[in-house]
C-alpha cells in the first residue's frame, strides 16, 4: 500500500543535494573513461529515481537496482531505496528488494570490476550493507508501529475514560433526581393537606387562615427552589458551582416526622435503633427515603388516620423501618394524585443499597416494611 502523505518540499530537497553528492563522489572515484558520459547520464536519472522514491519506494527502489547494474553512480541511489521499502513496507517485500539489489551488483561486478578490491570482498561487503540497511529499516518500521500502536491505544483509553466518567456523572445525577422526586412529593401532598384545610374550614379564625396560607406559600417556594434543583441535576451541562444542598438521612428523621405533624398528620414515632451514626451514608439515605415515602403515602391515601412508625435495629444486624397506617373507611382519591411507580422505585432504590422492601395490607392496615444492611465496622462494607 503505497504512501498517502506527500513529503515535505524540505525532504526533496535534502534527496536531491545527498544523492547528487553521493553520486558525484562515484563518478569521481571511478575517474575517467569511455563510460564516464552514461556514468553522468546514470547519475541524473538515480537522482530523480531516488526522489520518485519518496512517494513510490519499491517502483523507484528497483528503478534505481536496474540502474545499479549499469552503472556504480547509481548504488546510493539503489541501497537508500532499500531502506526506504525496509521503512515502508512489510519485511518479506523489504528482503525480496534487497535481493534483486545485490543480484544487480553482481551483474555489474562481472563486467566492471571495482577496482582496489576483489570482487569476493566486494560482494560481501554489498551484501552485508543491504542486510544492515533492511535491518535498520525494519526496526525502525516496528518502532513506528508500535508508537501508533500506543498512541491508538492511549486515545482509546481516554475517551472509554471520558465515557465512565460522563456515564457516572450521568447516573449520579439520575440518582439525585431520584432523591428530589421523593422531596417534591413529600413537599405536594403537605401542601394538598394544608389547602384541604382551609377548603374544608372556611370559619377558622381570620389568624388561623392567615397562618395556613403563610404555610403554603412557604412550601410553594421550597417546592419551587426544589424542582429548580431537580431541572439543575438532569441539565447536560456540568455545573459545579451551582448550591445544591445536602441530602437527608436518617438523623433528619425528627425535622421530617415534626414537618408532617405540622401538616395535621397524627405520627407516632418509635426510635429504637442504635447509633445512626455508624450507618453507611447510602442506608442512612434510603432509610430516610423508606419513611417519608411512607409518610407521603399514608398522606394521600388515608389522610386524618394515624401513622406508627418503627425505627429499629444494632450495629450487627439489619436496620429495621415499618410503616403502619389503617386503611380509610371509604375509598377516595388521593389529596394528591401519584404515578403508581412510587414503590416500585423505593423497592428498587432498597434493593441497591442491599436491601429488601416489604408492603402489604394485614389487619386492616397498610404495613410498608424494609430492611436494610448494618455491618458493625461500615469500612468492611465499603471494601466490598
Amino acid at each position: 500500500m503505497s504512501e498517502i502523505r506527500s513529503p515535505r518540499p524540505v525532504t526533496v530537497a535534502s534527496v536531491v543535494l545527498v544523492m547528487g553528492a553521493l553520486s558525484a563522489v562515484s563518478l569521481v572515484g571511478r575517474g575517467g573513461g569511455s563510460l564516464l558520459g552514461m556514468d553522468v547520464a546514470v547519475a541524473v536519472v538515480s537522482v530523480l529515481v531516488a526522489v520518485a522514491q519518496l512517494w513510490w519506494p519499491v517502483s523507484g527502489a528497483l528503478a534505481a537496482v536496474v540502474l545499479a547494474a549499469v552503472s556504480p553512480a547509481a548504488t546510493p541511489a539503489a541501497t537508500v531505496g532499500a531502506l526506504q521499502v525496509a521503512q515502508r513496507r512489510r519485511l518479506p517485500v523489504a528482503v525480496a528488494v534487497a535481493a534483486v539489489g545485490i543480484a544487480a551488483h553482481v551483474v555489474r561486478g562481472l563486467w566492471r570490476r571495482p577496482s582496489g578490491i576483489s570482487l569476493g570482498w566486494w560482494l560481501l561487503l554489498v551484501s552485508v550493507t543491504y542486510g544492515a540497511l533492511v535491518g535498520w529499516g525494519a526496526l525502525a518500521r516496528s518502532r513506528r508501529a508500535l508508537l501508533i500502536s500506543l498512541h491508538e491505544r492511549a486515545r482509546r483509553a481516554e475517551a472509554e475514560q471520558g465515557r465512565r466518567v460522563a456515564e457516572a456523572r450521568m447516573a449520579e445525577r439520575h440518582t439525585l433526581a431520584r432523591e428530589m422526586h421523593d422531596v417534591l412529593a413529600h413537599r405536594l401532598s403537605l401542601l394538598a393537606t394544608y389547602a384541604g384545610a382551609l377548603e374544608y374550614r372556611p370559619d377558622s379564625s381570620p389568624e388561623q387562615l392567615a397562618r395556613a396560607a403563610g404555610v403554603v406559600r412557604g412550601g410553594v417556594h421550597q417546592a419551587l427552589e426544589e424542582l429548580r434543583q431537580v431541572i439543575v441535576l438532569l441539565r447536560e451541562e456540568d455545573n459545579e458551582d451551582d448550591d445544591l444542598r445536602p441530602q437527608p438521612t436518617l438523623a433528619d428523621l425528627p425535622d421530617l416526622v415534626a414537618e408532617a405533624r405540622g401538616a395535621g398528620q397524627t405520627v407516632r414515632l418509635s426510635e429504637e435503633a442504635g447509633d445512626v451514626a455508624t450507618l453507611l451514608p447510602t442506608v442512612a439515605r434510603t432509610a430516610y427515603r423508606v419513611t417519608q415515602e411512607g409518610l407521603t403515602n399514608a398522606r394521600k391515601h388515608a389522610p386524618g388516620l394515624p401513622v406508627d412508625v418503627l425505627v429499629g435495629g444494632v450495629p450487627g444486624t439489619d436496620l429495621l423501618i415499618d410503616i403502619r397506617n389503617p386503611l380509610p373507611a371509604t375509598e377516595s382519591a388521593p389529596l394528591v394524585p401519584g404515578s403508581g411507580l412510587g414503590l416500585v422505585g423505593l423497592t428498587e432504590r432498597v434493593r441497591l443499597a442491599g436491601g429488601q422492601l416489604d408492603h402489604e395490607i394485614i389487619d386492616g392496615q397498610f404495613r410498608l416494611h424494609a430492611s436494610l444492611p448494618w455491618p458493625r465496622d461500615p469500612r468492611a462494607s465499603r471494601r466490598r
